[in-house]
């Protein structure tokens, strides 16, 4: 584009308030569709731009779209600002400190995530009205990506239908494109029901529950040995149904996330899992309802859009830091191993640097060492091109999911990459907007990949969002 300038000084004018949007949701942690706080503040700011507002968007009490512009293609960019549970930490601290003992906190920088997506679209919709130009630029506020597949049952409600392309980023080690592979993932419930008796008086007479979820267990870590060397299975015993030993469990409940490459994989390895814990119910002669409670596919590649996206990350530059953004990075690292700090380099594909945090563009055809999770980014990226950027908002090595990511969540230099990246997803946004060829040539990637493997939802036609 070569009006870049004028369009990142939109960014510009209005970036201490979206600042100030992140602080207040890292100040809210909320989990899974109990984002309620962080969710209003989204609207609320949603509203003071001046965008069209949709509240309860598929039927899910804290998602929220604004829209701005009239005419030509929908561009979305999509937020998130879903906390994590037990990561409770004070800001801009080295050490261990709960703001809430066993509280919840921005572990993943989905509060940086969200205010940036914001700002972004916010800049997009200023300049598209400065310029008289047509095209819609559309915020979807995304609560439950961390396990509860937000955006996996947006998608099965339509809400992306009409909409030409999505863009996105996350908070992560160092500056670039987050390479379009992922997992795709499953959160399955196992509820056993038994009968009670006295552990003592009359054993033969109970049947234990929790003997079922611990049969289920070992079945399942023989199964390992005989799935696909990319899959993953969890668990968590949720329900012990009880804590008295002389009295036999009647219920026990295990929860179960299983992960594959592909999302067919991932579907047959569920009913492998499931198929263990009917076993296990037989073994014990209990009961075992299975109850469904959430999905996501894998990420689809679009390098067209992926191209775009670097080329205006790369345009935007990176954020400058001073001094005392480089010593508090550097007293983060000091809390890793040499191996977080190793693993992070190899995920990124470059060499170590002497720099605590990242100050540069990671180079497009870098690719490192796999380091796989999940997204519900996933089903979006089946459903309209999509492509995402990462940000370095921490120190490099910092892992994901720990109290160092929501130490760092209200830094200065954290303020600095989100406004920076959030530059970079306007440029893109714009130019999707502005130039047909562009968005044609995303358009006819994704055509072209869903044409030869068509997507179906991973959910089942019973499963609805839930809180943990």
């Amino acid at each position: 584009m070569s009006n870049e300038n004028a369009l990142w000084s939109f960014v510009e004018a209005k970036k201490d308030g979206f600042c100030t949007l992140a602080d207040r949701v890292w100040e809210t942690p909320e989990l899974l569709y109990e984002e309620h706080r962080s969710a209003a503040a989204h609207r609320e700011m949603l509203e003071a731009q001046g965008f069209r507002i949709t509240d309860g968007v598929a039927g899910i009490e804290t998602a929220v779209m604004g829209e701005a512009g009239e005419g030509g293609p929908v561009i979305a960019i999509l937020g998130e600002y879903d906390a994590l549970p037990g990561l409770s930490q004070q800001a801009g601290v080295d050490y261990p400190a709960p703001v809430e003992q066993g509280g919840s906190g921005h572990g993943c920088g989905h509060n940086l995530l969200g205010a940036g997506a914001l700002l972004a679209a916010t800049a997009v919709k200023d300049w598209l009205a400065a310029n008289n130009l047509p095209g819609r630029v559309r915020y979807y506020g995304c609560p439950a990506e961390e396990g509860g597949a937000a955006k996996t049952f947006m998608v099965r409600a339509g809400v992306f239908d009409d909409v030409d392309a999505a863009l996105s980023w996350h908070p992560m080690s160092f500056n670039g494109i987050i390479p379009p592979l992922t997992l795709a993932v499953a959160m399955v419930d196992f509820h056993f029901k038994g009968r009670t008796s006295h552990a003592a008086v009359s054993p033969h007479l109970g049947r234990s529950a929790l003997d079922a979820v611990e049969l289920m267990n070992v079945g399942v870590n023989y199964l390992r040995e005989h799935v696909p060397q990319d899959s993953r299975i969890h668990y968590a015993v949720t329900d012990s149904g009880g804590i008295a030993p002389n009295v036999v469990q009647e219920r026990a409940t295990v929860r179960y996330s299983v992960r594959s490459l592909k999302r067919r994989d991932m579907q047959a390895l569920v009913e492998r899992v499931t198929k263990v814990a009917k076993g296990a119910a037989m073994m014990t002669e209990t009961s075992v309802e299975v109850d469904f409670i959430s999905a996501m596919s894998e990420m689809l590649d679009n390098p067209p859009l992926y191209k775009l996206l670097h080329r205006h990350m790369e345009a935007a530059g990176t954020a400058s830091f001073d001094e005392a953004d480089l010593n508090y990075a550097r007293r983060m690292q000091a809390t890793l191993s040499e191996a977080d700090i190793e693993a992070a380099y190899l995920a990124a594909g470059v060499e170590p640097r002497d720099t605590p945090i990242c100050d540069f563009v990671v180079p497009y055809e870098t690719r490192g060492v796999p380091m796989l999770g999940s997204t519900d980014l996933g089903d979006i990226s089946w459903t309209v091109p999509f492509a995402q950027l990462g940000g370095a908002t921490y120190a490099i090595g910092t892992p994901g999911h720990t109290w160092q990511i929501t130490a760092q969540g209200k830094t200065p230099a954290a303020h600095k990459v989100m406004v920076q990246i959030s530059k970079a997803l306007a440029g893109a946004a714009a130019e999707l907007l502005t130039t047909p060829a562009v968005l044609d040539e995303a358009r006819a990637d994704f055509t072209a990949r869903t044409g030869k493997t068509p997507y179906e939802s991973p959910l089942t036609p019973d499963a609805r969002p839930r809180a943990a």
